[in-house]
């Protein structure tokens, strides 16, 4: 600790020993920080658990930028009926694509899809094979933005 109360790094590990503690729905939370931004990493019971992480240490933690990297359980299915096709990993249905403009943000796309703003990581999270850094895209890039369910 120093002269002025807790170092960064240990406000970090402290929300994160709280969160993982709290039964949000996330285990193994971790933050891999370089400077002031800091990466979570973990398993989420679900998005809502993986959001709600994120917003919980964003509440108690002041960064520069926050990435959010927790993944989502696999959901259990139900059983395929004898006879029945599987549909693809990534069907048509599923979600459609979007060529990203002059000014557009992860945020605006949201927005512009699904009328929240909030819910750019649906869409960074559909695209992480193209994108690393859910502030970083690119004029020309085409992003998949899954459908609501």
């Amino acid at each position: 600790m120093g002269i002025f109360g807790k170092s960064f790094s240990e406000k970090v590990q402290e929300a994160v020993d709280i969160i993982n503690k709290s039964g949000l729905g996330v285990e193994n939370l971790r933050a891999k920080i370089e400077g002031k931004v800091v990466t979570l990493e973990g398993l989420a019971d679900s998005m809502e658990a993986k959001g709600r992480a994120m917003l919980e240490f964003n509440k108690m933690v002041n960064t520069e930028n926050t990435i959010n990297r927790i993944q989502v359980k696999a959901e259990a299915k139900a059983p395929t009926p004898p006879g029945a096709t599987l549909p693809g990993p990534a069907a048509a249905t599923d979600y459609e694509i979007y060529e990203v403009k002059p000014g557009d943000t992860l945020g605006h796309i949201a927005q512009r899809f699904y009328g929240k703003a909030s819910l750019y990581p649906k869409i960074f999270e559909a695209n992480r094979d193209v994108l690393t850094n859910p502030d970083l895209i690119k004029v020309g890039q085409k992003l998949k933005i899954p459908r609501l369910k």
